[in-house]
């Protein structure tokens, strides 16, 4: 679902920087280590600005480094785990998108076809019109399709806090998270001419496969790509309200502020987000996908040109564009990366590649009010890869 991450309030207790700031987790040379050590100090930056733990991955042409700071359980003092599974998110909507261009590469759908082609009658009401808004309009946020995760009722009732304490394990199924949507005007009168980012968009996509393969999204997920990838730790929990261990807690405000108390949000039912950022991952199997599909190991070379070409995200997102399900953004160095931000309640994660797979960092806030996760990417990417930093 999409990241609502509020600016960063004084909030970390004392046990996060006292009991686990900047932990080193795998074992790593002193030049992994200061490869990474300007990533390392981002990943403290957060936790000293609130988030309570951080863990991520990077993949380069050197190996593999492990890092973490802060806690994974704010009552016991734990330490976050690199080995954390996690909420991805948004980070979903790639895999959804994949699924879906991989249908289109078997004949199976075409990126033009409309939405009403495959889902008669779903997307209509108050100027929404599923005859004139196309699959590929779907996946790359253009269609003007109203995010149900935007209404008052249903951000009452799912992310703030009585609502979520009283329906955290109720079952949202798609029809409904579209009907939410469809009580309001649509963000564009005419698809394909704006981008606007839409959690609906994404039930709407999951809806298709589902109608094009006639088996559920879980099942195309797992078969095309969670298998074949050997991504062993990577979900869809359908309804499941569990994590898979080993896990830390998530933490959230349920405010649409930073302030107040800071709530354990681990358990919850995701159907609310379904397609659009129910998955559960952790960092390496996030690398392990992402290498995979830019290096063209899920895709044909045709489908991966489609899922890579790109509209302009607005003045909100500078230097960022959107894909079909996939984001680039180029960093203040000029690199420029391909993936997926991934907020959900008491989760922001972050999972990115170099356009040839080669270079790869996925990380996870076990918080969803605080820090900045640009700051990681920032670090990884385009902070020092020679000579001695000291962490500080």
């Amino acid at each position: 679902m999409s990241g609502r991450t509020a600016p960063a309030g004084v909030t970390a207790l004392a046990v996060v920087t006292a009991v686990a700031a900047g932990t080193l987790v795998a074992p790593a040379t002193a030049a992994a280590q200061d490869r990474h050590s300007a990533t390392w100090r981002a990943m403290d930056a957060a936790v000293e600005e609130g988030v309570p733990g951080v863990t991520g991955q990077a993949d380069d042409k050197y190996g593999t480094w492990n890092g973490t700071s802060g806690v994974g359980d704010l009552t016991t003092g734990r330490p976050r785990d690199s080995r954390d599974h996690y909420r991805i998110g948004s980070i979903t909507k790639t895999f959804v998108a994949t699924v879906l261009l991989q249908l289109a590469g078997e004949g199976k759908i075409d990126l033009d076809d409309t939405v009403d082609h495959w889902l008669p009658g779903l997307v209509r009401g108050n100027g929404h019109d599923g005859r004139h808004i196309t699959v590929r309009q779907v996946l790359n946020h253009t269609s003007g399709i109203y995010d149900y995760y935007a209404d008052d009722d249903f951000a009452a009732s799912f992310r703030l806090r009585d609502g979520f304490f009283e329906h955290r394990y109720d079952t949202w199924r798609p029809e409904q998270l579209v009907a939410v949507a469809m009580r309001h005007e649509p963000t564009s009168s005419t698809p394909g001419t704006s981008w606007h980012y839409s959690d609906t968009n994404y039930i709407v996509a999951g809806m298709i496969v589902q109608k094009v393969t006639g088996r559920s999204y879980a099942h195309e997920v797992r078969k095309r790509i969670i298998q074949p990838l050997g991504l062993r730790h990577t979900t869809d929990p359908s309804t499941g309200s569990d994590m898979p261990r080993p896990s830390s807690r998530a933490y959230s405000k349920l405010a649409d502020d930073s302030t107040g108390p800071t709530y354990d949000v681990t358990e919850f039912n995701p159907s609310a987000a379904w397609t659009s950022g129910g998955m559960i991952s952790d960092s390496a199997d996030l690398n392990r996908f992402y290498a995979a599909l830019l290096g063209g190991r899920l895709l044909p070379t045709r489908q991966l040109a489609e899922m890579m070409t790109t509209v302009p995200m607005g003045e909100e997102f500078p230097g960022a564009r959107y894909g079909l399900g996939l984001a680039r953004r180029t960093l203040s160095c000029g690199e420029e990366v391909w993936g997926h931000h991934g907020g959900i309640l008491g989760s922001t994660s972050e999972a990115v590649t170099t356009k040839d797979g080669r270079h790869s960092l996925a990380f996870n806030f076990n918080g969803d009010w605080a820090g900045n996760s640009n700051a990681v990417l920032e670090a990884e990417f385009c902070g020092p890869r020679t000579g001695t930093h000291d962490r500080s």
